[in-house]
Order: structure tokens, then sequence, then C-alpha cells
């Protein structure tokens, strides 16, 4: 069985806690801040955890992570 290549774009944008769950980073904090009220641009700093319905997807792609 050949090594499987892990996809570095996914690579660089999760994590994978000690539990085995997967991290990632919100969206709508990259541009645009000025409109968005402080409460909400200090509540995308939080990580959140990945939607179960995603896990097989993202596991498959960084499979040296689990």
């Amino acid at each position: 069985m050949p090594k499987l290549k892990t996809h570095r774009g996914a690579s660089k944008r999760f994590k994978v806690t000690a539990t085995g769950k997967i991290l990632r980073r919100r969206a709508n904090k990259s541009h645009l801040l000025t409109g968005k009220p402080s409460k909400r641009t200090r509540n995308l700093r939080k990580s959140a955890l990945v939607d179960e319905t995603m896990f097989k997807a993202i596991k498959s792609l960084i499979p040296y992570k689990f």
C-alpha cells in the first residue's frame, strides 16, 4: 500500500485535539472588519470544532494527523 499524500492546504487550516476532534478557524475575520461590531470580531477569534458531517472528508485530507 503506497503512502497517502496530505492535502497541504487542509494541513495548514486544521488541527487535531487530544480527543480526536478537529479544530478550525472561524470565517468572516479577514477583511471588512470596520462594519462588524467589536463583540462579533472578538467572538470570531475563538476556534471552532468541525461539524460531524464534514469530519470524514477532512480526516481523509489529513491522514497522518490522527
